[in-house]
């Protein structure tokens, strides 16, 4: 039985204009531009310009707003069950209107061309599928499947999916029953397209691919030639050890010399594990450049920081939507208003009130990644003064939040995917946050520190006997770093070092 009741209850909810602050603070610089292009394009009522020079127009504009409040609030109450019931549906969609897809912009205006024409290079797929169009197929049967085939090839140039599993898309997609057989067939005839090692299945036949068209076209001498056949069979028959370094193993079991070993897992090295990283679609691979937010300068010993406002061009209200009130009110003086002139009114007020959010929320943003990141500057004084890692001390989000009355979360999203350029290159802001530990002295020390010392032993090792983490710990604690094998072995991992058996050469 439905029972109708009335209760109370205390929420607190984020207003439009905090969410669109939390979302700005977010974007990194290198995103920022196309973030304002976006708003741009979709309010008319915000224009590019400095918001500070017209301060007399920005006054009477406020003044007019004031004036033209009751009709649009007397329209407002007219649309009221309209509003209500469109708060009705926002509750329940899932998706976050504020929420964007950024894409970098990096060029500055020097760099970008003046022609509107631009040329887009071919991506990988299409490069595949144009060696697809020279193949010699029997039928549409066939240019199906080859075409499935190569639309299931990842960036990296694998086919993973298995050849069941693609019998199953075929029928599904193009209701086209086929066989494994018939998969296998055309993969076998992808697998010759370049570059070499395309469509293969694990990194082994990748591999494998790439050796036996060496072997197919190069001419070399008969040393190589003999390496380069000692490396086919390795990775035929003994790739599980290969792959886990028991070059013991392999001695043993191929019963040949060091030397010769060493020669053919330098064949095999010459290989491209990841095929499509050989392809470059119509010219030279476009960089990727790093464009920090923030920017520390060493002035005489005394350091200065400022933001990096590049992308971020000023923003002001557009004058035509100014004139359009002063419009509005020289005819409401002479004669009465009609509804869709109110409706104008209302329509022109939402959208400079958006601009005026907009502007609030960039100026906040910069306002409030400054603070942060003075505060950072502030607790890492030394290392930005001398560049010295170790004198980084512990950080956590926690500390700069109480330095700058910010909370958590806000801080999390200033330091996220932001960058800060100083005389020793540009650091990572997330890089200057961790936890601390204690060494024999009983001083805390960061775990950066920790790190960067784990990292030296491991490079002045001797590779032919790398060290264990229990070896590892010792050396630590040599260095007056108390820390348990499975801390080592945790920090060993954060720092992409494998085991000591995966960095054994011979």
């Amino acid at each position: 039985m439905f029972e109708q009741k009335l209760s109370q209850k205390n929420l607190q909810k984020l207003s439009p204009q905090q969410i669109q602050l939390i979302n700005l603070l977010q974007v990194p610089v290198a995103n920022l531009e196309q973030r304002i292009k976006e708003e741009l394009e979709a309010n008319p009522a915000l224009e590019e310009g400095d918001s500070t020079v017209d301060e007399f127009a920005n006054e009477s504009l406020k003044d007019r707003e004031e004036e033209f409040d009751g009709e649009a609030k007397e329209l407002e109450r007219e649309k009221s069950e309209e509003v209500e019931m469109d708060e009705f549906i926002e509750e329940y969609i899932d998706d976050d209107p504020t929420s964007y897809q950024y894409q970098s912009n990096n060029y500055s205006e020097e760099d970008t061309p003046n022609n509107s024409s631009v040329s887009i290079p071919n991506s990988f797929h299409e490069y595949l599928l144009r060696q697809l169009g020279m193949m010699n197929l029997k039928n549409e049967r066939e240019e199906i499947i080859a075409r499935q085939l190569v639309g299931s090839i990842d960036n990296e140039g694998y086919l993973r999916r298995d050849p069941i599993a693609i019998v199953d898309d075929l029928i599904f997609s193009n209701n086209l029953v086929v066989t494994e057989e018939e998969i296998l067939k055309i993969l076998k005839r992808i697998q010759n397209f370049e570059p070499p090692g395309i469509a293969a299945r694990d990194l082994r036949e990748c591999l494998l691919l790439q050796l036996k068209r060496k072997l197919k076209v190069e001419s070399a001498d008969c040393e190589q030639k003999d390496a380069q056949l000692l490396a086919l069979k390795i990775l035929k028959d003994y790739f599980k050890e290969f792959a886990k370094k028991h070059y013991s193993k392999l001695l043993k079991y191929l019963e040949i010399s060091e030397e010769e070993l060493k020669e053919a897992i330098g064949e095999i090295l010459k290989l491209n594990p990841k095929p499509a990283s050989s392809y470059i679609g119509g010219g030279p691979e476009p960089g990727h450049y790093v464009i920090p937010d923030f920017i520390i300068d060493n002035k005489d010993g005394e350091l200065h920081l400022r933001l990096n406002n590049r992308n971020a061009p000023d923003l002001q209200i557009n004058y035509q939507y100014r004139n359009m009130l002063e419009d509005f009110q020289k005819k409401r003086e002479v004669s009465k208003v009609k509804k869709k002139d109110k409706e104008a009114v209302f329509f022109i007020k939402q959208k400079i009130d958006s601009a005026k959010w907009f502007i609030d929320a960039i100026k906040q943003r910069q306002n409030t990644m400054y603070h942060t990141m003075y505060a950072i500057m502030q607790y890492q004084y030394e290392y930005f003064l001398t560049g010295d890692s170790t004198k980084l001390k512990p950080m956590i989000l926690k500390d700069i939040a109480e330095l700058t009355g910010y909370d958590i979360s806000t801080v999390s999203r200033v330091a996220s995917s932001k960058y800060v350029q100083t005389e020793f290159g540009t650091r990572n802001l997330k890089g200057f946050f961790s936890e601390s530990v204690q060494n024999t002295a009983g001083e805390d020390v960061s775990t950066l520190e920790v790190k960067r010392i784990l990292r030296d032993i491991v490079e002045k090792e001797d590779k032919r006997k790398p060290l264990s983490d229990e070896k590892l710990k010792k050396h630590l604690e040599s260095k007056g770093y108390n820390i348990a094998r499975r801390t080592v072995a945790k920090y060993r991992e954060q720092l992409s070092i494998p085991v000591a058996r995966l960095r054994k050469e011979l």
